[in-house]
């Protein structure tokens, strides 16, 4: 079958599906369309929920385009839903709360960037294809007119979305310029949906990439979390770092590309890096499913450290020593500088500062004591930390990939195994601050927090302690250092 004829084929079925979807959704709609419409103004579902009603994705969020003006369609939206809020009313955008339902109805628009601007000039506009013309992509620029569910798709989105392929309703040099974030949105959407970015996007986002420049940290944040929390993340990283764009963004990955020559040789860390995510993505059902952006980043994130610690030995091998203390403190700095929580930047950075620790554990000669460092120290973090250790193993030698999953198994077993036996959930010392003072006689301050540090080392060396075993431990050791 030649492809346009797959192509059309592909589009019956595309319209077969969105027919389905607005039939299920026709109680919000329909209800909308003649409420507008009977006020004397134009309504139509826009952007991705068009998109992905095609696509057999249901939806229970939904964006809507109108001819009204935020104050009119604050009063009707008022009328009819149980909420109403209006944040984004300097778009012309307000929101509305209906049951289980969420739509956010904005004045046809069209928008544009200053060269040196973060943010967009607003004019309101008053046709929907004027509208749809200012969109991202042509898969984003479809409409359906309301009350009478009419597919508008001026730009030739459906024959776009047949296809997979990204492109933009008009030039892209045009659409980027306008907004640069648009940029790292191509990528975003070629994660998420898995499609092909159009020759002439590509070349436009690798010409432009230093425009990005103008967009503010927690807006690419934003985008960042999206693309790697996508289905297909290694598309959308891999066009960031052809482009140049990642260069300006996460600077990090591109600079994983360390140059080998016949001499040196060494696992290619940016491949291997890529590897680490798809192989951590397969495990998180370890985590309950779904999505897991902190155990992505930090897959992302492990081996950052490997370009400033590589070195060359003579017999031609390369090491990497201290390339996970190196790499948290490049995570830290990246992910600071991108506006993420203290609590996402704690969390990844230990992921990438602990990533080695389980080579050190051998064919399983850790004592009991490491085991409980090694619990103690992951925190919180420890399921992620078993993800990425597990995805961390790259290597083609089916036997050595077989006995470091073996061994894994194992230590995973032993902490399973303590933990039934001792809590390391909850590891903490055999005495408390309080009786720590009253047996020493003193009052609070740093010696009381040097004792406490002092039965915690010990709780790990040696396990669950009695009273009468740690207040002697405790007294041999005030004597001591006294």
């Amino acid at each position: 079958m030649s492809g346009p004829e797959q192509t059309t084929r592909t589009v019956v079925e595309l319209q077969r599906n969105a027919d389905g979807e607005l039939k299920r959704l026709a109680p919000v709609v329909d209800e909308l369309g003649e409420l507008f419409a009977d006020a004397g103004h134009e309504l139509a579902v826009v952007g991705g929920p068009v998109r992905d009603a095609m696509l057999g994705r249901p939806h229970t969020d939904l964006d809507f385009a109108t001819s009204a003006r935020p104050d009119d369609t604050e009063r009707l939206l008022a009328a009819w839903g149980d909420a109403t809020w209006d944040m984004g009313r300097d778009f012309g955008t307000i929101g509305c709360r209906k049951g289980d339902w969420t739509v956010e109805v904005t004045t046809y628009r069209s928008e544009a960037y200053d060269a040196a601007s973060r943010k967009p000039t607003v004019d309101f506009g008053d046709t929907l294809e004027g509208d749809l013309g200012r969109r991202d992509f042509t898969v984003n620029a479809m409409a359906v007119r309301l009350p009478g569910r009419v597919v508008e798709d001026p730009y030739g989105g459906v024959v776009d979305l047949a296809q997979g392929v990204l492109r933009t309703p008009g030039r892209p040099e045009d659409s980027f310029s306008d907004d640069p974030l648009r940029m790292l949105r191509a990528a975003r959407f070629a994660a998420q949906l898995g499609f092909d970015v159009a020759p002439e996007v590509v070349a436009a986002m690798t010409a432009m990439a230093e425009r990005i420049e103008i967009i503010s940290a927690e807006r690419i944040r934003d985008e960042l979390v999206k693309l790697i929390s996508a289905s297909y993340p290694r598309r959308g990283l891999a066009l960031l770092v052809e482009t140049g764009l990642a260069q300006r963004v996460l600077p990090e990955l591109p600079a994983l590309a360390l140059e080998r020559d016949e001499h040196h040789r060494h696992k290619d860390v940016y491949e291997h890096t890529l590897t680490v995510l798809e192989q951590s993505i397969d495990l998180e059902d370890r985590l309950g499913g779904g999505p897991d952006f902190i155990s992505r980043f930090a897959a992302l994130m492990h081996d950052v450290g490997k370009p400033r610690t590589r070195k060359f030995l003579d017999d031609g091998s390369v090491t990497f020593h201290h390339h996970d203390v190196v790499g948290a403190k490049i995570t830290r700095k990246r992910m600071q500088a991108l506006r993420f929580s203290k609590d996402e930047i704690d969390a990844v950075t230990k992921l990438v500062e602990l990533h080695l620790r389980f080579h050190g554990y051998g064919s399983g000669e850790w004592t009991d004591s490491a085991v409980r460092r090694y619990v103690r120290d992951a925190g919180d973090q420890l399921a992620r930390l078993h993800v990425l250790t597990r995805a961390d193993c790259t290597t083609r030698n089916r036997n050595k990939a077989e006995r470091l999953r073996r061994t894994y198994d194992d230590l995973e077993a032993r902490i399973e195994r303590l933990q039934e036996q001792e809590e390391l959930d909850a590891i903490r010392p055999d005495l408390d601050g309080n009786q720590i003072m009253e047996l020493l006689g003193i009052g609070p301050g740093r010696e009381v927090g040097q004792a406490y540090n002092f039965l915690l080392e010990l709780r790990l060396d040696r396990g669950p302690m009695s009273p009468e075993e740690a207040e002697a431990a405790l007294r041999e050791w005030w004597a001591g250092r006294s």
